[in-house]
C-alpha cells in the first residue's frame, strides 16, 4: 500500500464521517432497538429467566452489543450499495486516487458508527444497573472484540452492498446475523436448550463471542472461548474481505 492510500482513505472517511454526523438519527436508531430489547427481557422476562447470576443486565448485556453491530453493519451496505447507484464511484474512479480507499472509507465509517451505537447501549446498561470490576485490560480485550466483530461483519456488509440489486436487498442480508444471537448465549445459557438446539448454539460464532465478553466483565478465565472467538472473527473477515475485492474489481474493471 502507498501512501496515497493512506490519504485518500482519510479524506474519503472523513466524506462518509460528515454523511454520518449529519444524520446522527441512524446512529440512535440502530441502538433504539437493541436498547428496547434489553429493557424487555431485563425488567419483563429477567425474572423468568435463570442464568446463574444475581443481574440479569451483566449477563444480558454482550448479546445486545452484538444485535446492535448486527444491525448497525445494515445502513453501510446501504450506503455503499446508494454511492454505486448514484454515480459517484464512478466519479471516484475517474480520479487518480486508490480505488480500494473508497471500500475501505465505508469500512472504517462502519467502526466509528457502531462504536458509538455500544457506547450508548454500554451507557443506557450503566444506568440499568450493569456493573463490572473489569480492569482497563479487559475492556481493551472487550473493546478489541467488538472491533474485530465488527470489521468481519462490516466486510460482509461490503460483498452484499456490492451485489445486491436493491436498498431493500442490501440492507436484508443483515436479518440472519440479527437473529443469530437469539440462538446462542446470548440470552440464556446453552445448557438448558433441546439437544439440536444446543449443539448448534454452541457451536456458531456469537456463543463463543458472548460467553468470551461475559467472563472478562466478571474477571473470570475465558478459556478456549476467546480462541473460537478470535478464529470465527478473523474467518469471517478474511472470507468477506476477498469475496468483496474480488466482486469490487470485476465491476471496476
Amino acid at each position: 500500500m502507498s501512501t496515497y492510500f493512506f490519504g485518500d482513505t482519510a479524506v474519503l472517511t472523513g466524506r462518509s464521517m460528515r454523511h454520518i454526523f449529519r444524520s446522527v438519527d441512524t446512529i440512535i436508531t440502530t441502538a433504539i432497538t437493541p436498547i428496547a430489547m434489553m429493557l424487555l427481557f431485563v425488567y419483563v422476562l429477567g425474572g423468568a429467566i435463570e442464568t446463574g447470576t444475581d443481574n440479569y443486565v451483566n449477563y444480558l448485556l454482550p448479546g445486545i452489543m452484538l444485535i446492535a453491530i448486527a444491525s448497525g453493519i445494515a445502513y453501510t451496505a446501504v450506503r455503499l450499495f446508494t454511492d454505486m447507484k448514484s454515480g459517484i464511484f464512478e466519479r471516484f474512479h475517474s480520479m487518480p486516487i486508490a480505488r480500494s480507499s473508497v471500500l475501505w472509507a465505508h469500512v472504517l465509517t462502519s467502526l466509528v458508527a457502531n462504536g458509538l451505537s455500544v457506547v450508548i447501549i454500554v451507557l443506557v446498561g450503566l444506568v440499568m444497573g450493569f456493573r463490572t470490576s473489569a480492569g482497563l485490560l479487559a475492556w481493551l480485550a472487550v473493546a478489541g472484540i467488538l472491533a474485530l466483530f465488527t470489521l468481519a461483519l462490516t466486510w460482509i456488509a461490503v460483498l452484499a452492498g456490492l451485489s445486491a440489486k436493491s436498498v431493500d436487498g442490501a440492507a436484508g442480508f443483515s436479518y440472519p446475523l440479527i437473529f443469530l444471537p437469539f440462538i446462542s448465549s446470548a440470552f440464556v445459557p446453552t445448557d438448558t436448550m433441546p439437544g439440536p438446539v444446543r449443539a448448534f448454539a454452541e457451536n456458531q460464532p456469537v456463543t463463543s463471542i458472548v460467553n468470551t465478553i461475559q467472563n472478562l466483565f466478571a474477571q473470570q478465565p475465558v478459556g478456549n472461548d476467546i480462541w473460537a472467538a478470535l478464529a470465527w472473527c478473523l474467518g469471517i473477515l478474511v472470507l468477506g474481505y476477498v469475496l468483496a475485492i474480488r466482486v469490487y474489481r470485476r465491476q471496476i474493471s
